[in-house]
């Protein structure tokens, strides 16, 4: 019990400073103490503000108070030392570079605990303790350390700012207000902290609505990404199943080939050796016939020369030999252009499609716009590659092939072979296609994509969607004013691209092309234009 007083007593006489015992103690107005160079070093800080204040009540003095050393409590000191008790060793945390230090420590800071936005202080627990027992500062408002308390003060006039300005939208001090801010919108900053902490809670709500909306679109990619790795999972063992079907019925097909040529070659050869031998044994008969009649030419007696004429002057029929094939090799021709055959339809829907637009350019091709079948709201100009929507009729003479309720025009060239061409349109609504010549040029069903002549690629409303025979196919892909169009009518393959510094697919259409194919282009909204580009 009395070590427990005796550290008391030694608490009594510590530096609040230092926290260390007093040495040279100083007693300065306001009544606290505090060692000689501690309280110097404090008041030295504030030289520039010339007001000094009591580290501990806060209590200012102007001017700087001269300091006398206690004679009587550094008597008391001494006493105490000769107790053989040193100060306590101090169980508190030094601030390290992260931390925001004491204010108040010399030498050493301690790690502060909190900070005071009235008197813009940091302080450790041993400096904070007024603060929790004087009435003086009970109504300073205390938060967790900040190194952030200089923001606090006005850098004109170094006071506080607890005023806001809602007229510059910045904070200032009372004394600004009164100054360049005079006749402006000011309120409290506690006032404005509470507008904008509702405008904070309305973001906030916002963020968080924004935060649910992105992580339900983070699930529908997931689920389209899953999709997606699960029908080329499908389609990849679809195709490999037809590719093997595909091969077995070539080998199939391959070795009745290999049959029937066989089966015709034994027959023919059989054919040939059968005529063969029958020449061969006419050749005998004949040699043997010549050697028969040489020797009645030689016979003497005239009577046995007459009675054996008529049995050896008869010859016997000769083997018909107009079966004989000049060109036996003609009797596979036939077989060896149905294979090539089926090899060039083969190769023509197995070659590759060109990569780079560089490639795509390859195959490019004029088209231009024919006027005999554009709508009468369509204008046409740039040397009939341009379609441009008109508030007014166009004059154009009547025609069968011209469309008279959808905003559309075919080009005038046919599209055969290897074809890429470009279309450039930033407009609402636009529509690139092929189609036969034949399509309707009235009614809903002369719209390009709905019937079964036409192949159209539809921009509305910032999507893409492809259409064919009144079937609609949604398309992802960033909108692109320009757009490619890859046809090989011979390989049954149509391609739409969007065209900007790469080649990216939009859709892909393989299928089989019986008639010839014409470009198609329709255009929505009054003064909008969708326009062929010229390649070179």
């Amino acid at each position: 019990m009395a070590q427990h007083t005796v550290k008391l007593d030694q608490e009594k006489y510590s530096c609040s400073i230092c926290l260390d015992l007093l040495k040279d103690p100083v007693t300065i107005p306001c009544g606290h103490n505090y060692c000689m160079n501690c309280i110097k070093q404090h008041w030295d800080e504030e030289d520039q503000k010339k007001i000094y204040s009591c580290p501990q009540c806060r209590k200012t003095f102007i001017p700087r108070p001269v300091l006398m050393k206690n004679t009587m409590l550094a008597d008391l000191v001494e006493d105490l030392k000769k107790t053989g008790l040193q100060a306590a060793p101090v169980d508190h945390c030094y601030a390290g570079p992260e931390d925001v230090a004491c204010d108040v420590c010399t030498g050493s800071k301690l790690k502060a605990v909190k900070s005071c936005l009235q008197c813009l202080v940091s302080y450790c627990e041993q400096h904070l303790q007024p603060h929790y027992e004087s009435p003086a500062f009970e109504k300073h408002k205390l938060v967790n350390p900040s190194k952030k308390l200089q923001e606090n003060i006005c850098s004109h006039h170094d006071e506080v700012m607890k005023i806001f300005c809602r007229t510059d939208q910045q904070l200032i001090c009372y004394l600004c207000s009164m100054d360049e801010h005079d006749g402006h919108n000011k309120v409290s900053a506690a006032a404005e902290r509470n507008e904008k902490q509702r405008e904070v809670k309305a973001s906030q709500q916002k963020v968080q609505q924004r935060i649910q909306d992105r992580e339900k679109d983070v699930k529908m990619l997931q689920q389209e990404m899953e999709d997606m790795n699960h029908s080329a999972d499908e389609a990849v063992r679809d195709s490999e199943k037809i590719f093997n079907e595909l091969i077995h019925l070539i080998e199939k097909r391959s070795s009745d080939v290999k049959q029937q040529i066989r089966f015709r070659q034994k027959t023919e050869v059989s054919r040939v050796k059968e005529l063969q031998e029958k020449l061969q044994q006419e050749i005998t008969d004949l040699r043997r016939k010549v050697t028969e009649l040489k020797q009645l030419s030689d016979t003497k007696d005239h009577i046995q020369f007459l009675h054996n004429y008529s049995s050896l002057s008869q010859l016997s029929e000769p083997t018909d030999s107009s079966s004989i094939n000049l060109c036996p090799l003609q009797y596979f021709d036939s077989v060896t252009v149905a294979v090539s055959e089926l090899r060039d339809k083969l190769q023509d829907i197995f070659r590759e499609e060109p990569k780079t637009r560089d490639e795509f350019l390859q195959y490019s091709v004029q088209v231009t716009l024919d006027p005999n079948t554009a709508h009468i709201r369509l204008l046409l100009s740039e040397g009939n590659k341009k379609a441009t929507v008109m508030r007014e009729e166009q004059t154009y003479t009547h025609h069968c092939d011209r469309f008279t309720e959808q905003q559309q025009v075919l080009s005038k060239e046919s599209l055969t072979g290897r074809c890429y061409w470009e279309v450039e349109g930033k407009q609402v609504r636009n529509t690139v296609a092929v189609t036969y010549k034949d399509i309707s040029r009235t009614g809903g069903e002369s719209r390009l994509g709905e019937n079964d002549k036409s192949w159209a690629l539809e921009y509305n409303y910032r999507k893409y969607k492809f259409i064919h025979n009144k079937v609609s196919t949604s398309i992802s892909g960033s909108r692109s004013s320009r757009v490619g169009v890859y046809l090989d009518d011979s390989a049954g393959i149509l391609s739409f691209y969007n065209v900007s510094d790469t080649m990216t697919l939009l859709h892909r259409v393989q299928t089989t092309f019986t008639q010839p194919l014409y470009a198609g282009l329709s255009v929505y909204g009054y003064d909008y234009s969708v326009e062929l580009c010229e390649l070179k």
